[in-house]
């Protein structure tokens, strides 16, 4: 009995640290206020890149995460017929229920994104729907596997991992966040079919009105050609949004590109 009792307070101490090292990075979410412009860039093998200029909102409010992101792909695929301009409403509950809307132009009501089409590449990027609004730091099994050194970073390493009533398509995330910001570096997420590792890397790291952010990350799935960045070109920490930018008479409004 003895060593169970030792495994037992071992976990809960890695729990209780994982709490505490969680702890910055969950109240900068349900703070959140923010606004940002930039692109996602699709590197296939042989270096070719197209970009897709997007610009994304979030605000905390009523419980949830809300995030909107508004996408346009470049003049040629739009052309084309390949591409279009869409908007992607997203929110996140900690516990589960969370949502996912697509508005289009020339639609009158949002399309429910239905959970078995979460795990879709967007535009044949490394980037799925669900990878945009990151609800793993709300799921139930958090723990400390260990401390390593990323880069310049002394990282706390984090396991993720969805209870049953939380809607992912992932098993497990780990994540490295800084010992000192409590902000992460470097993650892989594991699929729960297949075993598709994904890997996230976050350069550029900085803190704008008490805010950490990083102006670039890096996606790659492991064993395949090319990779994906997410770059942010300027953006605000208090962007002073209200429940109204939200609202779907709002975001079907496609006068403006992003």
């Amino acid at each position: 009995m003895l060593p169970i009792a030792i495994l037992s307070i071992a976990c809960a101490a890695h729990a209780a640290d994982a709490r505490t090292a969680l702890a910055p990075l969950r109240h900068q979410i349900e703070d959140s206020d923010y606004r940002a412009t930039g692109q996602i860039v699709r590197v296939d093998a042989q270096g070719n890149r197209v970009s897709y200029a997007i610009s994304v909102k979030g605000l905390w409010f009523r419980g949830a995460m809300h995030l909107l992101v508004d996408a346009a792909p470049p003049a040629g695929v739009a052309a084309s017929g390949k591409g279009e301009r869409v908007r992607i409403l997203m929110e996140m509950r900690p516990g589960g229920e969370d949502s996912i809307r697509i508005f289009r132009p020339r639609e009158t009501a949002p399309t429910v994104l239905p959970f078995n089409e979460w795990n879709q590449s967007l535009w044949g990027t490394a980037l799925s729907y669900e990878d945009l609004f990151e609800p793993q730091y709300f799921w139930p099994g958090q723990t400390i596997l260990r401390t390593a050194v990323f880069g310049a970073h002394r990282c706390n390493v984090l396991k993720s991992t969805p209870g049953p009533s939380d809607l992912t398509h992932y098993a497990e995330v780990q994540t490295w966040l800084d010992e000192t910001i409590g902000y992460p570096v470097y993650a892989q997420k594991v699929t729960k079919e297949g075993g598709i590792e994904k890997e996230f890397t976050y350069y550029g790291l900085r803190q704008s009105s008490g805010v950490w952010s990083a102006t670039q990350v890096e996606a790659k799935i492991r064993g395949r050609p090319g990779s994906t960045f997410l770059i942010i070109k300027r953006g605000s920490a208090k962007a002073h949004l209200g429940i109204n930018d939200f609202q779907s008479e709002q975001i079907s409004q496609f006068e403006d590109r992003p």
